[in-house]
């Protein structure tokens, strides 16, 4: 039975493709969280408990402590999810996205290689490429020009993979994504908040004119396009994942007011967000044609099916925007979790 570390496995993408693995296939995994603010064990109650599954909480850019991590399990994969990621906080101090997303992914490529495992699966964005005009798609093949002190900081790590496989031929492969959606997202992002702000008679703030552009894949889609790349994909490539639905962010906010059932004067529009790229859209034909993979979930049905899951668990939402919910490390593991 393998054994897959993941790192940043409390987080929203990295909590659901550990329930995948847990629920859908065999493996063993090892879940690595430094558990800072996005980072959230609930997220992973009802499979916590499963014999398959251990946490170790653990900074990624911490060289010794990675080194005990893959000392005593002894991983045969890792998929390397952790990293800092709101572009809002990335304007405001780009310091921890270098240090978590570039070093930290560093010293993993470093530790793995010494290990010598068999694949290194790292998980990134389509932001990396930085913004379409009105048409065409992001390919494998398009130019990186991040446009946000975030991206910019995945654009060093995606480099940093690409470096570790030509110049030390480890067997690494990136994934980027288009946005994501679905349960367990932490609320500050755009579908989560609008949610989350409808349900409590809250305004929904929008940058801008609301016609940014963005496509949008269910979360389960892309776990489950991560595991078919680790399962099957080719050493050294990169493949883009994407749900071929791209929408308007008004769009998608008016879509979800419909579904609450409340009224567009609930819309607020703010000031916009500094170098805030107006379109994104994934060309996601490599990873149909080569390893099988295609989006299960269309937009609608996925908003749908994510808008009932906010209503029905809003005491998981009420609790991370509360702050109670880093309590859950303390009451599971019996220790004091730090600020």
């Amino acid at each position: 039975m393998s054994k897959i570390l993941v790192t940043g496995g409390a987080g929203f993408i990295g909590s659901n493709f550990i329930r995948l693995l847990l629920e859908k296939t065999d493996y063993e995994v090892v879940n690595v969280d430094a558990l800072t603010y996005a980072g959230n064990l609930e997220n992973l109650r009802g499979v916590d408990s499963d014999a398959r599954y251990s946490f170790t909480l653990g900074d990624i850019a911490d060289r010794e402590a990675m080194t005990a991590v893959f000392d005593s399990h002894r991983p045969d994969h890792v998929v390397h999810f952790a990293a800092e990621s709101h572009v809002d906080r990335s304007v405001l101090d780009a310091s921890d996205f270098v240090r978590t997303n570039v070093m930290g992914t560093q010293v993993l490529l470093d530790v793995a290689r010494q290990h010598e495992l068999p694949r290194f699966v790292h998980v990134s964005t389509d932001e990396v490429y930085g913004s379409l005009g009105p048409t065409g798609l992001f390919t494998e093949e398009t130019p990186l020009q991040p446009n946000s002190p975030y991206s910019a900081s995945k654009t060093g790590s995606d480099l940093l993979v690409r470096a570790a496989f030509h110049t030390h031929g480890f067997e690494v492969v990136t994934t980027r994504c288009s946005n994501n959606y679905g349960p367990y997202q932490f609320p500050e992002k755009l579908i989560p908040l609008m949610i989350a702000n409808a349900l409590e008679g809250k305004k929904l703030p929008i940058y801008g004119d609301g016609k940014n552009v963005r496509d949008w894949i269910h979360v389960v889609d892309h776990c489950e396009g991560i595991l078919m790349v680790l399962e099957k994909g080719v050493a050294g490539e990169v493949y883009n994942l994407g749900g071929n639905a791209e929408r308007e962010n008004l769009a998608v906010v008016k879509q979800i007011l419909s579904a609450l059932g409340k009224g567009e004067e609930m819309i607020e529009y703010v000031t916009d967000r500094p170098g805030h790229d107006r379109r994104y859209a994934m060309d996601i034909s490599k990873i149909g044609e080569e390893l099988g993979w295609s989006p299960r979930f269309s937009f609608e049905e996925g908003l749908d099916e994510t808008v009932r899951w906010y209503k029905e668990n809003e005491q998981w939402w009420q609790r991370v925007r509360s702050g109670v919910y880093r309590d859950y490390y303390e009451r599971w593991y019996g220790e004091r979790l730090e600020d």
